[in-house]
């Protein structure tokens, strides 16, 4: 029969096939096999041993086989091992000790959980609860996670994102991402430096690491400053070029209310050096009327001419220059501009001689919210943090 060729081909390596059968209107297929050895070896002593005394029958579930659940009726052997004086039973491969599946069904599972639009689905298409489908998937998701582990790289990339409101406070996770092979490389609960130190202490090879890019915040740095020897923290260009942002929104609603989608708000914030003459002398016209306005526009338009210098030494000079006509500057949101590009002053100029951003983080952190998306949200972090690492990798 094909179908008894097929499930010849299908089985496990070590295992001889004696007979199948279909039970009408179920979707089953059943088939006894049993295992095929001279010896077998016992797990306590790691003696080998041919006394067979006895035999038992296991059914164990394998993975389906065009749409039909097939059961595997294993006929086992219990060896005595004279040294011990206790009897063994021999092993499957691809059958854990204890288990009542395959590993091949198991790995199937999780190929379904990611695949399937829902795990509802999955639990009908292989027979199972619920409660299983979610034990299985996990166990797989953090073998495939062990599959995956090595050292730190040369460049990562370091951000946070919201997790979940919990007890009134807001939590958030912090990501670390390898920008060698581009793939999220931990997931940690917390932002702080020590939650940070104990969740990725145990990964060695923290002198690897030369490069990484992060945004203005200051654990962060702190972090990386103490945590990797080698490490040059470079600042994110985008982070960097918005921190006017929000100061010239706020002076612009007390000029001409909150309406977000007018073209003036779009204009202010757009770059200069991309807009058309005619769009530049509109609007230079409308500062005319605004002077504080027209000082926080300039002092944005100055940030970005920086970042198209080319090369360290020239946007030294550069950024020395602007920050020191900011020093004359009457606004308040203008010092603390100033104080803030001075802290960061060392990690600013590092973009001029690496071009790293957190482009990348900021992707994985997309992946991250349709992930929370599509489950509706996560209660479990360890959950999570298998799920968010096996879709990033």
């Amino acid at each position: 029969m094909p179908e008894t060729m097929l499930l010849r081909r299908l089985l496990l390596p070590e295992l001889k096939f004696h007979r199948s059968w279909r039970k009408p209107g179920t979707g089953t297929l059943g088939v006894e096999a049993e295992k095929v050895s001279t010896h077998e070896v016992c797990p306590r002593c790691a003696t080998a041993s041919q006394s067979v005394y006895d035999h038992r029958v296991v059914r164990i579930r394998d993975a389906p086989v065009r749409d039909l659940g097939v059961r595997l009726f294993v006929r086992k052997r219990r060896f005595a091992c004279r040294p011990c004086g206790r009897p063994f039973t021999e092993p499957v491969p691809g059958i854990r000790k204890g288990y009542r599946t395959t590993e091949r069904f198991r790995r199937q599972l999780l190929w379904a959980c990611e695949n399937f639009s829902d795990l509802s689905r999955v639990r009908r298409a292989f027979h199972c609860s619920s409660g299983y489908v979610y034990k299985a998937l996990y166990a797989q998701l953090e073998l495939e996670r062990r599959k995956r582990l090595y050292p730190w790289p040369k460049v990562i990339g370091i951000d946070e994102h919201y997790f979940r409101r919990r007890r009134g406070f807001r939590s958030f996770v912090t990501m670390v991402v390898d920008y060698q092979h581009p793939r999220l490389f931990e997931l940690v609960e917390g932002r702080t430096i020590g939650e940070l130190e104990a969740a990725l202490g145990h990964i060695p090879g923290r002198e690897n690491v030369l490069f990484v890019t992060a945004d203005l915040c200051d654990p962060y740095k702190s972090f990386a400053q103490r945590f990797f020897p080698n490490a040059k923290v470079v600042a994110d260009k985008f982070h960097v070029l918005r921190l006017l942002s929000p100061h010239i929104n706020r002076r612009r609603r007390l000029v001409v209310g909150d309406r977000r989608s007018a073209a003036l708000r779009r204009l202010l914030l757009r770059s200069r050096f991309h807009l058309d003459p005619a769009s530049r002398f509109a609007l230079d016209r409308w500062l005319e009327g605004h002077p504080e306005l027209q000082q926080l526009y300039a002092a944005k338009e100055a940030l970005h001419s920086l970042y198209r210098i080319r090369g360290t030494d020239r946007a030294s000079r550069a950024f020395t220059a602007m920050t020191d006509s900011l020093a004359i500057a009457s606004l308040p949101e203008l010092q603390t501009f100033r104080r803030t590009l001075l802290r960061w002053r060392t990690e600013i100029l590092a973009y001029f001689g690496t071009g790293l951003t957190n482009g990348r983080t900021e992707g994985f952190n997309n992946k991250a919210k349709l992930v929370k998306k599509r489950a509706y949200g996560y209660r479990s972090f360890q959950n999570y943090r298998l799920r968010l690492l096996n879709a990033c990798a």
